[in-house]
Parts: structure tokens; sequence; C-alpha cells
């Protein structure tokens, strides 16, 4: 028993250091390196002891999108060699081709390492110039400001890669990034201080001011002279009973093999990664919760309701979860911690918010099938006043208790 006490008290201080993110704090020390440590501390009391700071956030969103940017990659790269054998085309041509061709692993649909490794070309070009031009922008604003670079842009990065169709221009990559940094985030005061989310702010950017390429049926699989509708624009025009019809099922639309955005066609690994952000503390359940709530209420509603012109109407909640980005949306942009609320009360009415929003807008607008980037927009401007009258409720209260 005191052989047992004495391993006990040696590992105490690490899980008290680690709590649930032990696990992730050999990983953390592997990578620490590649971030700054902030030179500001508290010198004078109180103090903050906890085993959360921003790198460890940043690393824990970072591993969860992961399994959605795997899934992305060889679902890009699967719907390219399918189109190219349907089309009798000899290969993909340009610079990939050459790579696909030169190394020997070809176009077959049936090999997951060729589909992963084409995709993998379409997806690290975006990923690079996100990095170098947004990157490039926050290192002016920290020289401007006289602080360290900030390590929040990682995440920002591969948010907005993921919610891009791999078709994406490069230039346009870099105009959307641009944005989402120096208008949603940099003119607030950086990271912290943005009310709504750069990346889905980028992303806005483009499908407003480039809705050709953002948009449509051309822009889902990257190879010149194939066109198909995403699932859930079929289901906006035909109904669900046409997805079906079109041989994509239920369990297809979880697993993520349909078209879409780079990272957000596969809701099961965005579950994963909302299990991770979870667990770790990263992202609120309350938040996740809510949406999903407030989501699954409006779909009966409309369900209930019905309509014999609109067969948006008729779609269960179940298929607006796995359709469009609202599984991705859910789990990584609506829980961001900077640009929701911050009341645990607000967080429940946010959620809400912004589930209902999504189904209003993909049943009642018929010509924006999908609805949860403008959702979570919207609700990002509303949450300091959400949360304002959380507080301003709370206190009420307690005036009344006589507290």
């Amino acid at each position: 028993m005191r052989f047992l006490r004495r391993q006990l008290d040696r590992i105490e201080p690490w899980f008290q250091a680690g709590g649930r993110l032990a696990p992730f704090n050999a990983l953390y020390e592997m990578v620490d390196t590649l971030f700054y440590t902030p030179s500001a501390t508290t010198r004078v009391a109180p103090h903050a002891r906890d085993a959360v700071d921003l790198k460890r956030v940043m690393i824990i969103v970072f591993i969860a999108v992961m399994p959605c940017a795997v899934v992305g990659m060889w679902n890009t790269g699967f719907h390219a060699n399918a189109a190219i054998a349907e089309l009798g085309l000899q290969g993909a041509g340009g610079w990939r081709g050459f790579l696909l061709e030169s190394l020997g692993i070809g176009y077959d649909p049936a090999s997951v390492f060729a589909c992963f490794f084409h995709g993998l070309l379409y997806f690290l070009p975006i990923y690079i110039v996100t990095m170098a031009v947004g990157g490039a922008w926050e290192v002016l604003f920290a020289l401007v400001r006289g602080h360290e670079v900030n390590e929040g842009f990682f995440v920002t990065s591969i948010l907005y890669v993921l919610i891009l169709p791999a078709s994406t221009p490069l230039w346009q990559v870099a105009l959307g990034i641009t944005f989402g940094v120096v208008i949603a985030k940099e003119l607030f005061g950086g990271t912290g201080k943005n009310f709504m989310n750069p990346a889905l702010a980028g992303r806005a950017f483009l499908y407003f001011a480039y809705p050709v390429q953002m948009s449509g049926d051309a822009v889902w699989v990257p190879v010149d002279g194939y066109t198909g509708a995403t699932a859930l624009a079929v289901a906006a025009e035909n109904g669900v009973d046409a997805v079906i019809a079109g041989g994509i099922s239920w369990m297809d639309a979880f697993l993520g093999p349909i078209q879409g955005s780079l990272g957000e066609t596969s809701a099961l690994a965005c579950v994963i990664g909302g299990l991770i952000v979870v667990y770790t503390g990263v992202a609120s359940w309350r938040i996740i919760a809510g949406v999903m709530g407030g989501m699954i209420a409006t779909a009966i509603l409309f369900n209930v309701v019905g309509s014999d012109i609109n067969p948006m109407y008729a779609m269960p909640w179940y298929w607006h979860f796995v359709l469009g980005g609202f599984a991705f949306g859910t789990m990584f942009m609506a829980t961001d911690p900077v640009s929701a609320c911050s009341t645990n009360a607000g967080r429940w009415i946010f959620g809400l918010l912004i589930g209902f929003l999504t189904v209003v807008i993909r049943v009642v607008n018929v010509a924006f099938p999908e609805g949860i980037m403008l959702a979570i927009l919207f609700a990002n401007i509303f949450a300091p006043l959400i949360d304002y009258f959380v507080i301003r409720a709370n206190v009420r209260r307690r005036e009344r208790r006589g507290v």
C-alpha cells in the first residue's frame, strides 16, 4: 500500500496540472516551440492557475478538425477520380496530373491512397496560400502594435480552408482570408476581441463577392467539364426523396462520400471532433445542445405545417443534421469562445437562435439552401446583447432576493 501511495503521489501533480487535458500535454510540449510564449504575466494577486492557455486550446482544436480534414481530402480525390473515369479523361492534367502519373499513383476511385493523395494536392495549395497571406497580415499587425504573433490564426486558417470548395481559385482564397483576418478580426483589436468568426466572415465575403465560384453545380468536383449538385441543393429543389433516388442514403451523408466543401461532408468526422473539444472543455456543450435543439424543434414545426410547393418543409431534422455544413458549423464555428456568448444561459439562447435560423433560411429562402453560415454570423452579432440581458436579469433577480 505504501508503494501504491508513493506512485499516486508522483502522478498526482501531473493530473492536477493537466486535468482532462493530460493526454494532450505530451503533444503540446512537442509543438510548444512553434509558438511564442506570452511575456505579459500578472505580478500581483489574484493569479489564475490553470492548465489551459491559448496554445493548448489552439492545438486541441487543430487536432479535433483533423478527422474532417482527412476525410475531406479522401472525398475530394474520390470524386475527382470518379469524374475523370466517368468523363473518359486520360488524367487530371497540370502539375497534379504530372505528380500522380510520375509517382505511379494513378486515378483509381477504389484506391484509398490514390483518392487521398489526389485530394491532398488540392488541399495543400489552398492551405499554403491561406497560411502565407493570413500569416503575413498577422505579422504586420503584430509589428504595428508591438506584440507577439498570436497563435489564434492557426485554427482560423484550418477552419477557413475546410469550408471552401476544392476548386476555389487561389487568388480568391487570398482575398477571403484577408477579409477574415483584417476586417473581421484585426480592425477590432485582434484575437479575443473579434465579434464574429473570422473564418466564416472570409467565407461569407467570397460567397457574396464571387457566387459563381462558391456555389452552383460545377464547383464541388475539381474536374473541368463535370457538374453535380450537392445533396442539400438537390433536396432544396426536389426534396429528400430526390436525394435518395440519386443514390445517396442517410448513412452516405453521415459518413461523408458526398459532394461539398473540403471538410464539411462527413458528419461522423465532425461529431468525433466535437467530442474532443467538448471533453477537453474547449467548446461549450450548451451551445451544441442549443443548436441541435433549435434545429430539431424548427424542423419538426415546418414538417407539421407542410407545403405543397416547397419540398424543404418536409425535410426531417436528421437530414438537416447530415446535409451541408450543419455538423461542422455546430461543432467548430458556433462554439468559437470569442464570438459566442459567455454566460451559460446566453449559450443556450445563442445555440437555439442558430438552430432556428439555420432551418428558417434553408426552408424559406429557396435560393439559399445552406443556412448555417449566415445563422452563426447573425448570432455572433447579437451574442454581446444576449449576454448583457442575461447578466441584467441575474442582477435584478439578486436584487429582489436582497443579495
